[in-house]
């Protein structure tokens, strides 16, 4: 990835980024972190070992199934934000915009701050859907694009693996909805943790 990157564009981007943060701790932007993962049906291993030269390997029933997410992370909240699905589309992605819209589009009587939206360029973001409904909306959202494989850049990709690694990990499930159910049950609890330590270390991910 290191071979990929423009290092002129990740220094740019990042004290863009750096500028956005001040903005948002001033209470003059909402500064979100955009991004997709995905849980498994299967047990996702975390902090487990193995004897030297084996796989670690776990048993579990069928093939496993996925389910995609896709969310944003408030900066100054450290709040997540996730919408499920079987598929990672632009309409998914469109879902997704609708579920901001909720909480922060302008609306009679309550105050609107401008919203930040820091996204890569991964194709469900770029569609023709995409880039209009985005389009649409930019009296109050602005899209703040990543360079090319620059995860580093993105401070969700800490929070998918706090995720995944310590509220859905060692567990297998029966089926997608059981797993749909599992997220967002994980995602409240995390942003109960997170809540209590709003600014807890942040990090990169594994």
């Amino acid at each position: 990835m290191k071979g990929r990157q423009i290092a002129e564009q990740i220094e740019r981007v990042g004290l863009r980024l750096q500028l956005r943060k001040a903005q948002a701790e001033a209470g003059d932007i909402v500064l979100l972190y955009g991004d997709e993962s995905e849980a498994l049906t299967h047990p996702y291993l975390a902090r487990a070992w193995a004897k030297r030269g084996a796989d670690l390997r776990v048993p579990a029933p069928g093939q496993a199934q996925k389910v995609a997410m896709i969310g944003s992370l408030d900066h100054l909240t450290r709040q997540l934000i996730v919408h499920t699905s079987p598929t990672k589309r632009s309409s998914d992605f469109l879902a997704h915009l609708e579920q901001l819209d909720r909480l922060y589009a302008p609306k009679p009587g309550r105050a609107t701050t401008p919203v930040v939206l820091v996204e890569d360029n991964g194709p469900i973001h770029l569609s023709k859907l995409s880039l209009a409904a985005i389009e649409a909306r930019k009296h109050w959202l602005t899209v703040e694009w990543l360079p090319k494989y620059a995860p580093e850049l993105n401070d969700i990709e800490v929070v998918w693996h706090d995720l995944k690694a310590h509220h859905l990990a060692h567990q297998t499930f029966g089926g997608t909805q059981t797993l749909d159910r599992a997220i967002h049950a994980a995602v409240a609890a995390l942003n109960i943790e997170r809540n209590i330590r709003p600014l807890a270390n942040p990090g990169i991910s594994a």
